[in-house]
């Protein structure tokens, strides 16, 4: 772009996302490549657990439980956010953190848990050296300038200074490491539920939808239902004992699809795609081989 408008090189300034499992092996290659033009990398969280589930999907002792239970202190998020800090700060870039997907609440009590989920990840970025965050929600920006405040300050304006020089090296195993926490029906029904009805959403129109709390898009959707393909494919036990299986997960569809409607009205489910969406999740969650993107087949409606 800067030789096509006859700019001057590094001109133009990017951040970029590290939100695959191959790229967080890259992080010096990227740098490089983009050394005139780079100002920071991110963590890109949802898709990199995602991208975590599809990488590694052939190994059954890589398999992940709820999505709830997914957070940043598990031990190979924690390493990501650890080495990408440590990565930036080597090679004078800063190192940005995740999003808080939260969306405040209406409700005092509700809204202060969640603040108080937030303030918890954002303390967490900021004592591993991040220089800043991500919220979906501008009525968290406060409580994460509040942390970053707290230890940034007043006589920097980033985390530079914190190398991570004194750590251990962060190595393969540890990026690569499983996390412990339960495959619990709960979260497998309520997988079911947000993939629904994201994909409704998606194929008509809309790629950013608050479902439950949260503001889910399609990183949050994939991982919901490749986390089921997972769990079919190496026959893993709920916590109640019930194997996971393509019947288990059809029956329950048709069950959390009947949910979907009570929850947001027959008219809104008559006039949406909610079926559409159903069809979808049913086809790739079942397949044999994963399927990259629950948007590929998605694409087909939006053009048909």
């Amino acid at each position: 772009v800067e030789e096509r408008f006859c700019l001057q090189p590094g001109t133009i300034k990017c951040t970029c996302l590290i939100e695959t499992l191959p790229a967080v092996f890259e992080m010096d290659e990227i740098l490089f490549e983009l050394r005139s033009n780079i100002v920071a990398l991110n963590c890109g969280r949802w898709d990199y657990i995602f991208s975590y589930i599809k990488t590694l999907n052939n190994h059954s002792d890589r398999i992940l439980p709820d999505r709830q239970s997914v957070t940043m202190d598990t031990p190979f998020l924690s390493a990501y956010s650890r080495l990408l800090v440590k990565t930036c700060h080597k090679r004078g870039a800063l190192a940005m953190g995740g999003m808080a997907a939260f969306i405040p609440s209406k409700d005092a009590t509700d809204n202060q848990q969640i603040l108080d989920k937030v303030r918890q990840d954002k303390q967490l970025e900021a004592r591993n050296g991040h220089d800043g965050t991500w919220v979906a929600h501008p009525g968290l920006a406060d409580t994460a300038m509040e942390i970053f405040n707290e230890y940034i300050g007043e006589d920097h304006v980033n985390q530079l200074h914190i190398t991570r020089d004194v750590d251990a090296p962060i190595l393969a195993h540890e990026l690569l490491a499983a996390c412990d926490g339960e495959r619990t029906e709960t979260g497998m029904r309520r997988n079911i539920r947000i993939a629904l009805q994201y994909t409704e959403s998606w194929i008509s129109g809309n790629g950013c939808v608050p479902i439950y709390g949260l503001m889910e898009d399609a990183a949050t959707a994939e991982i919901a239902r490749t986390s089921i393909w997972q769990w079919i494919k190496h026959s893993q036990h709920l916590s109640n004992g019930v194997l996971v299986t393509n019947a288990l997960f059809k029956e329950m569809l048709v069950q959390e699809l009947a949910k979907v409607k009570e929850e947001v009205g027959a008219e809104r489910f008559t006039h949406g795609r909610f079926t559409e969406a159903a069809v979808i999740l049913e086809q790739i969650t079942t397949a044999d081989e994963l399927v990259d993107f629950i948007t590929l087949p998605g694409y087909e409606l939006l053009v048909s």
